[in-house]
């Protein structure tokens, strides 16, 4: 049975998973919580009162729960959740004050920072994270167009701006190329004036260096000095003042980031510069150079600025391609739809179908809805959705998804899932959610930023005292400009980056080959899974199955068919529906039945034309007490004994006969439980199928173990004390019966063949549905994992090495000084080299054996 609720109390995508989470934990119920509308639909095996749902709820937050007749009878949503528990911190209070437009959730888009600051927290306006100050970037999606921080994906505008985290310019969720491209060309703009004014600087500053300098030779040092301040001023004031903006917000809120480093650098060498400029007299003499002046740094800054602005426009441009596969998903839906009327065509919006309409589909369109084919029969091209290339052939009744490609037939469809409702929008938006999504690893990284800023900034005061202490003169000169230089280098980016863009861009990959992974953890987790259970029908085998024969004590086949049938015509279960499809074949006549009721694990029971009428297992026998003759039990172990599933057939608790049904095993499973034994998964197959069946396709298939006559809280305890052992267990199934199941693992893995509720219980569905696809996100999870150690190294060598050389560790031995300049360039580049290093992993074959992957990314790595 399942109930509609309002909660109350919500107001960000952590309270909706809060309330969620906590519903779950309550046996017998499987709950989905919207944010907006404020909803929770609740799936239970029996009567829950909402009184035990309120207790749960109460004791995470101040939320409440009442029931409601329809999903339109909904609530209005009392105050915030979110301080409940904590007192909202000074960044969040300064966020809501000046950017009075972002709202967490907002169906119009979403934006969040790529470094997940705050978790989940997604925005509906562009900006800055308002913790490390990167740039929001925009979740793609095919609404209407929204910015979000690259690094802080709660961060969500309506309009272009900086991530009041971190300060990054946040970049368009996806609607068209001109929004996409906003925060691109307007940095590209600002770069180029940067250039223009930065570079004359530059040349002056360095003409020093000549003898006799020929610029001397137009106009005196003071005069230069001037050309030099006033070209500084749109560099700065123009081009970088997002920069300096982004540094104070950092500082009052406490937020210390990547822009705190590089506004306090570029701020000191100017109004050094300044001060020198105007007010030379107020500078001790140790602070002037061999010359007796006091040197300026308006190119130190300036170049700074522009260096800093070159690696934000190069973070701009990758970002960009790390969802490109989202992009390429967006792209298959078609804007339009051939709708029949009365036998006429008729062309209409896509997004003015509904259930039920007929549209025709013409050779080399693409499907514009899932539904399934009422007349005619083509081969379609799926490969965009499975990743297999192979067409696959359709006819009536067969079932077409959104964005596959007709091939050279035409065909009438009728539409059963439109708009949201769709495969295509439901993988684009799992794809969404879990690139947005923390892995475990991230959690080292997250710590080390945490201290990061206030570090290097201690880091530098000490440079500067220990070169006044020890350092040649000018020593404070020389202190200075080693202290800035730290300041610059340091790049707490490229350690919030290292683990994200591997992610985004390994979701992205998985869901180009039709894995569809919900979060990062269950990415993460799926390289290390020691032990994979799988159900039989539809898992192992096709979950097609078909009627081979039906036996009757009184030769009366007919008769029991029509009752089977008649009972079976309410049950969603793949073996009702093949003796359903039989008995249609057969003309049968299906009768009402006023009583169904589906025993879990064991069949089905009903009344039939005043008759009490049982099909199922030997267990519903039993407890219905229905008498079983040893001639009808040896014909059934016959037939078991073959790997075929007989359900016994009981009229008024007396078993006249059996259906004996054939499921064909998939014609990849044995190669993939093959492959995965051979990595050292143990592989068991929990069924509910009987010991004899079961056996059968056990020693076909050379699994590890196996067992039979499973229910679903047998197959809960099996994985429960697997894990109690200690070992990380991963579930493959595909029916309502492996839901609990699949939430219990590890890893849940759905058959996206399967039902609505197995696939919304898993962490990974695999579109295709055969157990090859669990290979394959395996091979993921490695690459992916082993993408994110290289970032993570690449980020803790770059700060590690660079900060101690900034202050000047090489002077003592080699005479070497790192300028601010050249700390700006590396600094820049950190962020970008870990961004390119995970889009490596779009070039990831996933139909390569491990070692061969692995292999490719080591040569790979190697050579770049």
């Amino acid at each position: 049975m399942t109930h509609h609720y309002t909660i109350s109390g919500m107001s960000c995508d952590g309270c909706r998973n809060k309330v969620e989470k906590t519903l779950n934990t309550i046996e017998g119920i499987q709950a989905e919580v919207t944010l907006n509308p404020p909803l929770a639909t609740i799936t239970m095996e029996k009567h829950v009162p909402t009184e035990k749902f309120q207790e749960a709820l109460t004791e995470v937050g101040k939320y409440t729960i009442e029931m409601t007749s329809s999903k339109n009878d909904l609530a209005t949503p009392t105050k915030s959740c979110c301080s409940t528990h904590k007192k909202e911190n000074h960044a969040e209070h300064l966020h809501k004050k000046e950017t009075t437009a972002i709202h967490y959730h907002n169906t119009t888009g979403i934006f969040y920072c790529p470094m997940h600051c705050e978790g989940d927290k997604t925005y509906t306006k562009a900006g800055d994270c308002p913790v490390c100050g990167m740039d929001l970037v925009p979740q793609v999606t095919q609404k209407a167009a929204q910015y979000t921080c690259p690094m802080h994906p709660e961060i969500v505008s309506n309009e272009p701006g900086d991530c009041p985290i971190c300060g990054m310019n946040l970049v368009a969720i996806q609607t068209s190329e001109t929004d996409e491209n906003t925060t691109y060309k307007d940095l590209a703009k600002k770069m180029k004036v940067a250039t223009l004014f930065t570079l004359p600087i530059f040349i002056i500053s360095m003409s020093e260096m000549i003898p006799n300098n020929p610029l001397y030779h137009l106009m005196s040092l003071e005069k230069w000095n001037w050309v030099q301040f006033l070209f500084s001023i749109p560099v700065l004031f123009y081009a970088g003042w997002m920069f300096f903006v982004r540094a104070y917000k950092s500082i009052i809120t406490w937020n210390l980031n990547m822009f705190t480093l590089i506004g306090i650098g570029t701020s000191v060498a100017f109004l050094f510069s300044i001060f020198g400029m105007f007010l030379p007299d107020i500078f001790p003499v140790e602070f002037r150079s061999h010359h007796g002046a006091i040197p300026l740094y308006f190119e130190a800054a300036t170049v700074i600025i522009t260096l800093v602005l070159l690696g934000q426009l190069l973070e701009a441009k990758a970002h960009g391609q790390t969802n490109g596969a989202i992009k390429e998903l967006l792209k298959l839906a078609p804007t339009q739809a051939t709708l029949v009327v009365e036998g006429a065509d008729k062309v209409i919006s896509i997004h003015d179908i509904v259930k039920g309409n007929l549209l025709r589909v013409k050779p080399g369109e693409k499907i514009p809805v899932d539904g399934k084919i009422k007349t005619g029969e083509s081969s379609i091209d799926e490969a965009m959705i499975t990743g297999e290339p192979i067409p696959v052939d359709k006819k009536s009744g067969d079932k077409v998804i959104a964005g596959t490609i007709n091939g050279t037939k035409s065909f009438v469809m009728m539409a059963e899932k439109v708009g949201s409702e769709t495969m295509l929008s439901q993988i684009i938006q799992m794809v969404n959610d879990a690139s947005r999504s923390r892995a475990p690893i991230q959690k080292l990284a997250d710590r080390v930023a945490k201290y990061f800023v206030p570090t290097v900034v201690i880091i530098s005061i000490l440079t500067f005292f220990v070169w006044v202490k020890f350092g040649p003169e000018p020593a404070y000169i020389y202190g200075l400009i080693n202290a800035i230089a730290v300041l610059i280098i340091a790049c707490p980016c490229a350690l919030g980056l290292a683990t994200p863009m591997s992610v985004m861009v390994g979701v992205g990959k998985g869901a180009q080959h039709g894995i569809l992974i919900k979060n990062a953890e269950a990415l993460e987790n799926m390289n290390k899974i020691e032990v994979l259970i799988v159900d039989k029908t539809g898992t192992i085998t096709e979950g097609k199955p078909s009627v081979e024969k039906i036996y009757a004590v009184n030769n009366d086949v007919d008769f029991l068919l029509q009752n089977i049938a008649s009972l079976n015509q309410h049950s969603e279960h793949p073996l009702a529906q093949a003796v359903v499809e039989f008995a249609k074949r057969k003309n049968q006549t299906i009768l009402e039945v006023p009583d169904f009721e589906a025993v879990a694990g064991k069949g089905v029971i009903g009344t039939v034309n005043n008759l009490k009428v049982a099909l199922g297992n030997k267990k519903l026998m039993i407890q219905v007490g229905a008498s079983i003759t040893k001639e009808i039990e040896n014909k059934i172990i016959a037939e078991q004994n073959l790997g075929k599933t007989v359900s016994y057939i009981a009229i008024d608790n007396v078993v006249l006969g059996y259906v004996s049904i054939t499921d064909a095993i998939k014609e990849n499973s044995a190669k993939a439980i093959k492959d995965l034994i051979d990595q050292g998964v143990e592989v068991i197959m929990l069924t509910g199928d009987n010991i004899h069946t079961a056996k059968a396709v056990a020693d076909d298939l050379h699994l590890s173990s196996f067992k039979a006559d499973c229910l679903p809280e047998d197959k809960l305890k099996e994985i429960k004390r697997l894990q109690a052992e200690g070992k990380i267990v991963a579930m493959a199934g595909d029916g309502i019966n492996d839901a609990p199941a699949l939430a219990q693992a590890n890893i849940g893995i759905a058959m996206g063949t399967g039902t609505d509720v197995a696939i919304k219980s898993a962490k990974i569905t695999l579109v295709k549905g055969d157990l090859n696809g669990i290979l394959k996100a395996k091979k993921l999870s490695h690459a992916v994992m082993k993408n994110i150690k290289q970032n993570l190294f690449f980020a803790f060598i770059y700060n590690v090495l660079g900060v101690p050389i900034a202050a000047g560790m090489l002077y003592p031995v080699f005479g070497i000084l790192l300028s601010p300049m050249l700390a700006a360039l590396a600094m820049s580049l950190s962020s970008v080299s870990v961004i390119v290093n995970a889009l490596r992993l779009r070039n990831l074959n996933l139909k390569k054996k491990l070692y061969e992957t692995a292999y490719y990314y080591y040569f790979y790595f190697d050579n770049c």
